[in-house]
């Protein structure tokens, strides 16, 4: 795939983020997460590619979405695959929480997990640990092998969890191991990312979350060498059966990180709405606005993070078209 591609879909990630940062605060997450759909569009659009999007915003939300199967782009130029949230967090813009990022990941046809809208077991973990980690183990069994290939005790680990009343149990081991805990209000695909990023604060991801975020978070973790496991957790028979219907011949089974984001040619873009574990939220100012994202490769192993000035006037209202 053609390394030009990854930069432009860092514009779009931005646009995405500037367009609904627009609306911080205001209560309404429908609003934010559809002018983040249109201005992610409206970029893919603008792209020599011939793109479908195998993870979308699926369909619990109720504002537009990027649908999965959706055709996007020029129709000219490379095929492929899509995993994407234009708003991650929809709710961290509404209310004014941290979090929130507009992600897009790509790679060669067929080699995402086509994951329905549902839930997965997750585990998450940097390069230290890659190939140690198994959702057979018990949380205990997980934070102890991860501290041994830091090289640190037990009590120096920092535990990202998304705060759910399901995570009390979980919760509760952690804290009996004497491990720092950081609760996530919303989203886990910024948490995951930054267990591999030395920089950060996160040294693993334990819980349950939506399985189209773990998906993208593997691609993540995928490009910097990191390691994840997945594991569909179905509220309801119809949620099975969608399951076999996408293709997964055992929709139980523990999936690794090939699995979940099989190539290794996969791209991924964020840009930061508002603060969080990985990116700084978008920042308004006389005329414009600064913005911060990362861009990063698996071919490569490249981690990049860019922080871009945004003049207004100068800015392609395009992207931002209804």
């Amino acid at each position: 795939m053609d390394r030009n591609l990854a930069l432009e879909f860092v514009r779009v990630t931005e646009a995405a983020a500037i367009a609904s940062s627009r609306l911080l605060g205001r209560g309404d997450p429908n609003a934010a997460d559809q002018a983040a759909t249109t201005a992610m569009r409206n970029g893919f659009n603008r792209i020599s590619m011939n793109a479908t999007v195998v993870i979308g915003e699926g369909e619990r939300d109720e504002a537009p979405m990027l649908f999965i199967g959706e055709q996007v782009g020029t129709g000219e130029g490379p095929e492929v695959d899509l995993a994407l949230d234009p708003l991650e967090c929809t709710n961290s813009v509404a209310y004014g929480r941290p979090n929130a990022i507009s992600v897009v990941a790509m790679t060669r046809r067929g080699h995402f997990l086509h994951a329905p809208d549902t839930y997965m077991e997750k585990v998450a973990v940097g390069p230290e640990a890659a190939g140690l980690i198994d959702l057979n183990k018990t949380p205990e069994e997980n934070i102890r092998a991860l501290a041994e290939a830091k090289g640190v005790d037990v009590d120096e680990i920092t535990v990202a969890i998304l705060d759910r009343e399901r995570h009390e149990p979980l919760i509760a081991q952690v804290r009996k191991l004497g491990c720092r805990i950081h609760l996530i209000p919303d989203g886990d695909v910024s948490a995951a990312i930054a267990t591999a990023i030395p920089s950060a604060s996160v040294d693993i991801l334990l819980g349950i979350g939506g399985a189209p975020e773990g998906v993208l978070a593997a691609a993540a973790l995928r490009c910097i060498g990191g390691d994840m496991q997945g594991r569909l957790t179905f509220r309801n028979v119809k949620e099975r059966e969608r399951a076999i219907g996408m293709g997964m011949k055992d929709p139980d089974a523990i999936m690794d990180i090939e699995q979940l984001a099989g190539s290794e040619d996969v791209m991924l873009a964020a840009t930061g709405i508002t603060d969080g574990d990985l990116l700084r939220g978008v920042k308004f100012r006389k005329g414009g606005c600064v913005t911060e994202s990362i861009m990063m490769r698996s071919r490569s192993g490249a981690i990049r993070f860019m922080r871009t000035e945004h003049n207004f006037k100068k800015l392609e209202t395009l992207y931002f078209e209804n």
